[in-house]
């Protein structure tokens, strides 16, 4: 039966996207604090193996029978895990190893295997749990109810997710804002360290976003929801990092090769040189004599020395840690694609409104013609901007709620497509936009000398009878900007600002930050075209932007990068890399990290690769015995793991300020 939409419940289905939601993180943290167990089980291995060696041999036969269930217990479980898939991996290898190791009565070789390979599989849990502890600590952050504000003004406690846009919450000190909004009444700072990962408190006043899961810290604030919990820009960081731990990167994509096939080719490679030795060089099958290995004691070390443990680990172990190193310091790599493209980048092409500048106008200055009526100005342009969500009207707005401005009483209020407002106030008649428009040729000498515009600075223009006047905004470059793209040619790479603003505002930002290219008044399709050029052209580009309109040129890019947890939507779905700080030097955080990544992951091949080559020409030769195969073998896995470990444990963020009121830190 077909049901129409207005069947749809929304609460159940907010409730529904809770539960999944939940579902999902259970799903991704089945077993969290494994490798805790899984370093247990290897020191009880490695001690009952030691053990046994001061033993007589009934004991020490018990010990070691021991040491093989410490030892091969998680093994055996992935192994029969892999098992009802019908494939064959590495945990079935070493296994079978031990197993043979055990039947030819080298218990101490099988031992040292089992506590190797587990030893192992401990650090690699410990480094891919690392990389969850980022998402677990964002989800214990989220708040779990909201104080609901009733048209009385009273207080009702509510579930977050029950919560919907245009709703009022109060917030007190020291708690977490529940959803996105707006703040409305009060003045605050906020902690947002745990969302963007700067320590620095971020003052609040009306008119301010608020941001899900950052701490109010000193004020009892009003604010208005803006966003249902589900899409909070909290919850839009845990989507892309669970979504960057499931993508595969293009080397590990290469080293999944060496999975089933590779099994069962060494299987079979084992069983063809165990007859070879048995047969052709004449050891006897399975008993030794002093001094002389069997054919199956050859094939056992053939079979440990051929796994490639080492080569399989190489490359998601350094691509974890990676993504985990980045969320640590707000980079959010969405896969190991991301991590490994981003060193190739030659050329970073930036968009200019929210990238190089901070992406919000502010009003800089008020004037009036004749002077003196700068109040009348700011009054009037507030009332007609608080019914417009235009980019100038928001500033205004949140000019007028800052300096508490009256709002005037004002009627016939008329939008004119691409001019500006118009609207009256008793019987005069107000103006407001483009200055063309509203002053209708008039040639005042003072308003002729106002007439050239600033670069840097965009106006709005407003006429009412008796006065004239004029509101300077601007958006400012970032801080860092400059002192950013010096770094990027210091790097070797090459600059370009792509920007739909005017070529004067844009010839204004070259010279101020040198940027070696800016090109000008491009709408979004010729962005996108300009970064399809170079790319049909052999040349990589990261793009780096915050709006809808950036969306196309990110997805075109090799790598795409968004800014910050406020950036569009679009922004963020079709990037490669956000940029959670919201600052740009960032980027270069992040480019650091791939390079060191793609240089770890080719150490991480070239040493399993090697190692594997080498005994595995020892072993088919018949020179190496067991207990030298597995530490060799064995040994490379946990230098590829602590290698790719350099990664998470080099450097630390930045501590969290302490809050003294009103947003101080000590």
């Amino acid at each position: 039966m077909n049901r129409s939409h207005s069947a749809v419940d929304p609460e159940a289905c907010r409730t529904c996207w809770v539960r999944l939601t939940q579902r999902e993180v259970e799903l991704d943290h089945e077993h969290p604090g494994e490798w805790r167990w899984q370093l247990a089980a290897a020191a009880l291995c490695g001690t009952l193996g030691i053990l046994s060696l001061f033993l007589a041999p009934g004991p020490a036969r018990i010990c070691n029978i021991l040491a093989y269930l410490a030892g091969g217990w998680f093994a055996a479980e992935e192994t029969w895990e892999i098992l009802r898939q019908r494939r064959v991996d590495v945990h079935f290898l070493m296994l079978a190893v031990a197993l043979g190791a055990a039947a030819i009565g080298q218990w101490n070789e099988g031992v040292v295997l089992l506590f190797l390979f587990s030893f192992a599989g401990a650090l690699e849990h410990f480094a891919m749990e690392r990389t969850q502890r980022e998402i677990r600590s964002l989800i214990n952050t989220a708040p779990k109810t909201a104080a609901r504000v009733l048209p009385d003004g009273s207080e009702h406690e509510v579930p977050v997710e029950q919560l919907l846009a245009g709703e009022l919450l109060r917030i007190r000190p020291g708690a977490l804002f529940p959803v996105d909004g707006e703040l409305l009444t009060g003045e605050t700072a906020a902690d947002e360290s745990t969302l963007t990962g700067e320590a620095i408190p971020v003052d609040k006043k009306p008119g301010d976003a608020l941001m899900a899961g950052t701490l109010n810290l000193w004020g009892v604030v009003e604010m208005r929801v803006t966003r249902a919990a589900s899409e909070s820009a909290l919850q839009r960081i845990i989507r892309l990092i669970q979504e960057a731990q499931r993508q595969k990167a293009p080397s590990q994509r290469l080293t999944d090769k060496f999975g089933s096939g590779y099994t069962l080719s060494i299987l079979g490679l084992t069983t063809v040189m165990f007859f070879v030795w048995w047969l052709v060089f004449g050891k006897l099958p399975f008993l030794s004599l002093p001094g002389q290995p069997s054919a199956f004691y050859n094939a056992m070390t053939l079979l440990v020395v051929a796994s490639p443990c080492a080569l399989v680990l190489s490359v998601p172990s350094a691509i974890l840690a990676a993504i985990a190193a980045g969320a640590r310091r707000g980079i959010l790599f969405r896969g190991g694609v991301a991590v490994e493209q981003l060193a190739e980048v030659k050329i970073v092409a930036m968009d200019k409104t929210g990238t190089l500048t901070t992406g919000e106008l502010r009003v800089e200055s008020v004037e009036s013609f004749p002077a003196g009526r700068e109040r009348d100005v700011a009054e009037l342009a507030y009332a007609l901007e608080r019914l417009s969500t235009h980019p100038l009207a928001r500033a205004v707005t949140r000019y007028g709620k800052f300096h508490r401005l009256p709002e005037r009483t004002l009627t016939e209020f008329v939008s004119m497509a691409g001019s500006g407002l118009e609207a009256m106030e008793s019987n005069q008649r107000v103006r407001l936009g483009k200055r063309s428009w509203v002053l209708n040729g008039a040639q005042e000498p003072e308003l002729a000398e106002a007439a050239t515009e600033q670069p840097g600075f965009s106006e709005v223009w407003l006429s009412c009878d008796g006065f004239t006047g004029r509101l300077k905004l601007r958006d400012d470059i970032r801080p860092e900007a400059r002192a950013v793209v010096e770094s990027l040619h210091a790097h070797g790479l090459r600059s370009v600002v792509l920007t739909g603003d005017r070529p004067e505002a844009a010839a204004h930002l070259k010279a101020v930050l040198s940027v070696q290219e800016v090109r000008a008044g491009l709408t979004p399709e010729e962005k996108l075209a300009y970064i399809a050029d170079l790319g049909r052209s052999g040349k990589h580009v990261a793009m780096i932007g915050d709006g809808i309109n950036d969306a196309p040129s990110l997805a075109a890019a090799h790598v795409g990068v968004a800014m910050g947890a406020r950036g569009a939507d679009a922004a963020l779905e079709q990037a490669d890399l956000v940029l959670m700080h919201d600052r740009l030097e960032n980027f270069l955080k992040a480019f650091d990290i791939s390079v060191k990544a793609r240089r770890i992951i080719r150490q991480n091949i070239t040493i399993s690769l090697s190692v594997i080559v080498v005994l595995v020409g020892f072993a088919l030769a018949g020179h190496i015995p067991l207990t030298l195969g597995v530490m060799g073998h064995e040994g490379s896995t946990l230098i590829v793991v602590l290698n790719s470990l350099r990664l998470l444990l080099a450097g630390k963020p930045s501590a969290k300020p302490v809050a003294t009121g009103r947003g101080k830190q000590i």
